[in-house]
This record gives C-alpha cells, structure tokens and sequence, in this order.
C-alpha cells in the first residue's frame, strides 16, 4: 500500500470511530493531558521497502511519550494472537502500549488517571 493510500484509510477511520474511541478523544484533543499532544488513528509504519508500506494503525499516539494506546471491542477477543504479535512489533520499536476494553473506556476517569499516571512516569526520563 502506498503511503498516500494509508492517509486516506486513517481519514476515513476518523471519521467512523466508535464511541469508546471518540469518549477518550474528548479528552486527549488539544493537549488537554498534561500538556502531551495525541494524534487518533495515526499510522505506525514498520517494515518499510520500495514496493508496499507495512503500518498498524494505533487509535492514539504521542510521539513525545512514545506512547500507543489501543482501545478493544469485542473483535479483539477473537484477535489475541494477532494483537500480541502487533503489540510485540510496536514494543521493538521503542513505544509503550497502553490497551484499555470499551468497557473501561466508559469509566472514562479511571482511564485518563491511568494515562496520566503513566506521563507523569515518564516526565522524569524526557529531554
């Protein structure tokens, strides 16, 4: 896939984000988590040739932090092998995951306490 094409499969899951997913952006938009700015369906590309991309697309990402954050539906239960193969890929590459059920997405408090817990972690470690 070229990398234009990428572009627009991330416009067009913008645009279809689930609830869960759009709840969580209402708080991560405009650097409102300890000032850290998150893109939602932004591409991790990996496996780069001349001939075809190979990307994941991450439903949250901070560059400063390094910090993935996936939220899983239902379709992720059937998924386990594949999410921990993904996981894997996008851990050697120097990112921290964060992965959060819809479910615990609703107790939307609980999650941010557990993302800013971790930006405060790393604050110390950051240039």
């Amino acid at each position: 896939m070229r990398y234009a094409d990428v572009k627009n499969y991330t416009r067009q899951l913008r645009r279809e984000q689930t609830h869960s997913e759009q709840l969580l952006w209402s708080r991560l938009c405009d650097r409102q988590l300890e000032g850290y700015k998150f893109l939602r369906q932004h591409p991790i590309l990996f496996d780069l040739n001349r001939n075809y991309v190979n990307f994941f697309i991450a439903d949250f990402y901070c560059a400063k932090a390094r910090l993935v954050i996936e939220i899983d539906g239902r379709i992720h239960e059937d998924k386990v092998e594949y999410d921990l193969w993904r996981q894997n890929i996008i851990e050697e590459m120097n990112l921290t995951v964060l992965r959060f059920k819809n479910d615990e997405v609703e107790n939307l408090e609980a999650t941010i306490a557990t993302i800013r817990e971790y930006l405060i972690s790393i604050t110390s470690n950051l240039p």
